[in-house]
């Protein structure tokens, strides 16, 4: 892979300064064998300049080293770390300017501790390897660290889509049909839409669409329900609108080419929610259902259905205006998905604002706890699969007390069967920690009908005594427990 002018700089200053710290030399005393003034030589070791070739020669010969060999992008085998990252060009994919990180510093750091940056280097690369992490895992951590820092709130996007609904004269807060958003699509911005062609190739039934950039042709999975067809549909319209270039064809990723592409999948996401579910309208119906008594399921999913979402489309549509609209800025969000009878139950989306709430995502293969919420309502979703009376999305809330520490959520969760995945349920959860604010927020926290359960990350982590749900031993815990013990005879010993 080709290195970037500012790494050559990089690579160049770390050559300079190793030789010249191995020899003992000042700067001063370089700066004499070779006419480079001292200050023009701590810019160069630090990859901020990058000398002509009759200075770069002088150090060289200064140096005890060839031209060539001072020139070359290669690093001593102590310093093969940092010459693996920058050959990857790693640092130009991290988007170091949305959490105001000036990359000139980093290139600083580098260079002034090339020998521990190195060391870390090789531990971060050790860890990724050893959990199987590809540089995608790092682009979707990125994108939900720069939701997190913004709230998961974006107010140039939102003032985008009021101006698109405005100039495309759609009254916001209403429903738009299918066939206004199939319109735009192809009369303005030159789409062809096809129902059809994906049946021709088994392998891509899971996907929603596929687009053909070459001739504007979408193709869409005829087995989608409409509501997610409006959201497919306004979410192609937001690549157009916004000018999102660098973008991915499939409904979901194959293969992650770049940070800019999770970036724009996720600006074309948030604006077709914003489309489909207006800000203000959303907030006075949220405020509405806050203020009632008791808690109404119902009333619940009969919001979702006011603006034709699916359960993760309206859940994920709260994150971005509780923290804004209600001063609830605690929250988390997640998305599992199961395939029963199996019991095995996967995390596959997750969003932290404030802080990591105790309820994330464990790559270690440990059983999550069945007394949350989002498992045991999939659970309650199967057993009306199984009687053959599932009707609609299903929802419930439930008050979850960590266990061990002062965390408490309120959570609304919705499951369904998963469309167009067979055979698969999906279940989506917003947890709001409880807080003062929190209870002069929603009338019905107290409401007897809500059930409160004392909860834990996994069960192998899990202390509680003669839990019915434990599906697997507390290993982890008898570990620690096993730990505490060595130390105090330890310590005992010792004296």
């Amino acid at each position: 892979m080709a290195i970037n002018t500012q790494n050559k700089k990089l690579i160049f200053g770390l050559k300079v300064r190793k030789l010249r710290q191995e020899q003992n030399l000042p700067f001063k005393a370089l700066s004499e064998k070779t006419g480079v003034s001292v200050s023009y030589l701590n810019e160069i070791e630090k990859g901020k300049k990058f000398p002509k070739e009759e200075k770069a020669r002088a150090l060289a010969k200064a140096l005890n080293t060839t031209y060539e060999e001072l020139m070359s992008t290669q690093l001593s085998k102590n310093l093969q770390p940092v010459a693996d990252l920058l050959h990857s060009n790693f640092l130009d994919e991290l988007p170091l300017d949305m959490f105001g990180i000036e990359a000139g510093k980093v290139v600083e750091l580098i260079a002034n501790a090339p020998m521990r940056v190195g060391a870390f280097i090789s531990t971060v690369l050790e860890i990724s390897r050893k959990y199987a992490l590809q540089q995608e895992n790092f682009h979707f951590a990125a994108l939900r660290s720069y939701q997190e820092l913004h709230n998961n709130y974006f107010e140039d996007l939102e003032q985008a889509t009021e101006e698109f609904a405005t100039a495309n004269r759609m009254p916001f807060g209403e429903n738009y049909s299918l066939a206004h958003l199939y319109n735009i699509l192809v009369q303005r911005y030159g789409y062809t839409i096809d129902e059809n062609e994906l049946e021709n190739y088994p392998s891509l039934k899971n996907f929603r669409s596929i687009l053909k950039p070459d001739s504007k042709k979408l193709l869409i999975n005829k087995d989608l329900t409409d509501m997610q067809r409006a959201f497919l549909l306004s979410k192609e319209i937001g690549f157009n609108y916004l000018e999102l270039k660098d973008r991915a064809n499939t409904s979901s990723f194959v293969r992650v080419e770049s940070f800019e592409q999770v970036l724009n999948n996720f600006k074309a996401s948030y604006f077709a929610g914003a489309l489909l579910m207006p800000q203000e309208s959303l907030r006075q119906d949220m405020e509405t259902f806050f203020k009632k008594k008791t808690w109404d399921s119902v009333g619940f999913l009969d919001i979702m259905n006011k603006y034709n979402a699916s359960p993760e489309m309206f859940l994920h549509r709260l994150t971005n205006l509780m923290p804004r609209f209600f001063g609830l800025d605690q929250l988390f969000f997640l998305r599992f998905n199961n395939t029963p009878p199996d019991k095995n139950y996967k995390l596959t989306k997750e969003l932290h604002l404030a802080r990591q709430h105790q309820p994330y995502g464990n790559e270690t293969s440990e059983h999550y706890c069945r007394r949350w919420i989002t498992l045991w309502l999939l659970d309650d979703l199967y057993q009306l699969q199984q009687a053959d009376n599932y009707i609609m999305p299903i929802a419930a809330a439930q008050r979850s007390q960590f266990v061990g520490t002062d965390d408490e959520y309120l959570c609304f969760t919705i499951a369904r069967p998963a469309h167009p995945t067979p055979n698969t349920n999906v279940s989506v959860t917003i947890g709001l920690r409880l807080n003062n604010h929190l209870r002069k927020t929603i009338a019905f926290l107290d409401d007897p009908t809500i059930l409160i359960k004392t909860v834990n990350q996994t069960c192998e982590r899990c202390a509680i005594i003669d839990c019915a749900e434990r599906v697997s031993p507390p290993t982890v815990v008898e570990a620690q427990e096993e730990n505490k013990r060595m130390w105090k005879d330890l310590e005992k010993l010792m004296k």
